[in-house]
């Protein structure tokens, strides 16, 4: 009967992992759609719902904290309730993005912006897609596919190089396009610094099922490549 309870407190903390999770897309496409649309009052929103975040993350730690000082988890367990720990501050972080993006918005006014949003937003389905999957592989604790999503960050690489180029473009044309070009591209790097972040979850995921802890591939070897 202990041991089932301490089962179903694991459960519910993975649970709140994945509702921080979705707490984080959330604010990722919230804050995207604001910027594509100029849209301040939704980027104040947003900057001010990440309080929420940070509220779960803490309520989620101090859960894990319980659990590990009145449960005495065994190795397996252990490494679980540490991997929660840790990927609570993943998914803060995360917040954190979003919650700069916005910030971006605000800070631009009445600016229009530089260029239309064709790839910072398909950096975000990209990334936000392997964020999801990837808590997922670990609610399940299902290694191989934790194993299979960090080298999907190449395609969230390229789209960043992408913004990249064509904003340099836009600054050799004019120089004074220069702050508005560099406010996307801190919104691009915020996106591109996500999907990074997901790779630590999906490392956290192989150690909480194998008992090893090791960097994950990120690139895809020659041979892989299509």
């Amino acid at each position: 009967m202990v041991r089932k309870a301490f089962e179903n407190e694991l459960q519910e903390l993975k649970n709140e992992i994945l509702v921080l999770g979705s707490m984080v897309e959330q604010a990722v496409f919230a804050s995207i759609e604001a910027l594509k649309k100029r849209d301040l009052e939704a980027a104040r929103r947003i900057y001010d719902d990440d309080r929420k975040i940070n509220e779960k993350r803490f309520e989620i730690e101090d859960r894990c904290m319980v659990v590990i000082a009145t449960q005495q988890p065994m190795a397996r367990d252990l490494r679980l309730l540490a991997s929660i720990l840790e990927i609570t501050t993943e998914l803060e972080r995360m917040g954190d993005y979003a919650k700069g993006i916005a910030t971006i918005n605000i800070r631009m006014g009445d600016q229009p912006l530089l260029k239309p949003l064709i790839d910072l937003p398909r950096m975000a389905e990209k990334a936000c897609d392997m964020l999801h999957r990837a808590l997922i592989a670990f609610v399940n604790e299902d290694a191989e596919t934790a194993r299979a999503i960090p080298p999907e960050d190449d395609e969230v690489d390229a789209l960043y190089l992408q913004v990249y180029r064509e904003l340099i473009t836009y600054i050799l044309q004019d120089p004074r396009n220069i702050e508005r070009a560099n406010m996307l591209l801190w919104a691009a790097h915020n996106m591109e610094r996500l999907a990074d972040r997901v790779t630590n979850i999906c490392e956290r995921t192989v150690f909480v099922a194998t008992g090893e802890m090791k960097e994950l591939q990120t690139t895809l070897r020659p041979d892989e490549m299509k």
